[in-house]
């Protein structure tokens, strides 16, 4: 799991911008939104451009250099902040995978090339590397059982990490923890033509996917417990394909052109619930853009209890601030680069009875 992340001149964040997993209050309700000791579920508030896509972006940053995945052009450009005359972000992440705590941190140039990276293991430091200067500190790989890997013939622009772990010839490896949790990470939104970052590589079309696997009844029976009654069925088109009808008293229409933006998007989160067991870190934007507020609670209260990951979601429905679904310290407020939890937004000691969304549109979260 993410126990904290850190970024630091990058995008909108001009200065250091920290989301800590490990920062919760001792609140006795809605226990299923902490896990391990770490909060799992957690949901972002800002307004337009307050950073929230941005945020996301930051933390899917190293699946563009750990592993092959899908990726967003966006992760690509214009990343140093335009005001600030730093000439690197910075990117520190803190995971805690088999019972090891793994910090990782990394600089990049406005080329996205790393300039720096670094590895620690409980505290130990594993390595460091000046992609500049060519020069590092290598005397603790034996902290990663990787003291007999020549580092010597490597590609000096490629990720230290990423080399040792595509090298280590044990099984048992931190660093093979922690590209193998990069490796699983997913970033989705259905706005944007349903982009995603992460997890793996290509596009696969949704319905084919669903017919294919012959998920079609698990499809309908999804839609239906979010309240979206369609009768489904596959049929041939003219071309001798198979396509996904939805059924009428009078005649069967293709799902695709009857189904509505909101149906779309379930379609999309169903499609990448069908891989939720692989996961390891899910980030969804704007996750509700098309809900009703009804769905929007159902689909949070459904991964918080049940998803076997970390999720973060983002959104701007205020409806489902409120304790009969979260806590406090799951609900996090973005304003002008200033990341904080609800209870540090206020000096009231919130408690479970409290009105949340009441309090945020009366003004009583200071951002």
């Amino acid at each position: 799991m993410i126990k904290k992340f850190s970024v630091e001149n990058y995008k909108n964040f001009k200065d250091r911008v920290t989301l800590d997993f490990s920062e919760f209050k001792d609140y006795q309700y809605n226990m299923h939104a902490l896990r391990n000791g770490l909060i799992n579920t957690s949901i972002i508030y800002g307004k337009n451009a307050s950073g929230k896509t941005n945020l996301g972006l930051a933390i899917f940053d190293i699946t563009t250099h750990l592993v092959d995945k899908q990726i967003n052009p966006n992760q690509l450009t214009f990343n140093i902040n335009a005001d600030s005359d730093k000439l690197y972000s910075i990117f520190e992440y803190e995971f805690i995978l088999n019972g090891e705590v793994i910090r990782y941190g990394y600089q990049k140039d406005q080329n996205n090339s790393l300039v720096y990276e670094e590895l620690f293991i409980n505290d130990k430091k594993a390595f460091s590397y000046n992609f500049i200067s060519s020069k590092g500190d290598f005397s603790g790989l034996s902290y990663i059982n990787a003291e007999n890997i020549s580092l010597e013939l490597r590609d000096m622009t490629l990720s230290v990490v990423r080399f040792i772990a595509n090298n280590i010839n044990i099984k048992e490896s931190s660093v093979k923890d922690l590209v193998s949790f990069v490796d699983r990470m997913l970033w989705f939104r259905s706005v944007e033509n349903n982009s995603y970052i992460g997890f793996k590589k290509g596009i696969d079309f949704m319905i084919d996917n669903i017919i294919k696997n012959g998920q079609v009844t698990e499809f309908q029976k999804f839609l239906s417990n979010m309240g979206v009654n369609h009768k489904l069925d596959v049929a041939t088109d003219a071309l001798g394909g198979k396509m996904l009808v939805s059924l009428h008293q009078n005649q069967a229409l293709p799902f695709w052109t009857v189904a509505s933006s909101g149906t779309k998007a379930l379609t999309l989160f169903f499609f990448w619930k069908s891989k939720f067991t692989d996961i390891s870190f899910l980030f969804v934007d704007e996750f509700d853009a098309f809900y009703h507020t009804e769905l929007s609670f159902k689909l949070v209260e459904e991964v918080a209890k049940y998803a076997p990951f970390q999720t973060v979601f983002t959104t701007h429905n205020t409806s489902i601030m409120t304790n009969r679904l979260l806590r406090p310290d799951n609900y996090f407020i973005i304003s002008q680069a200033i990341l904080k939890p609800l209870y540090k937004c206020t000096e009231r000691d919130l408690r479970e009875g409290h009105n949340l969304e009441k309090m945020y549109k009366s003004g009583e979260f200071i951002e």
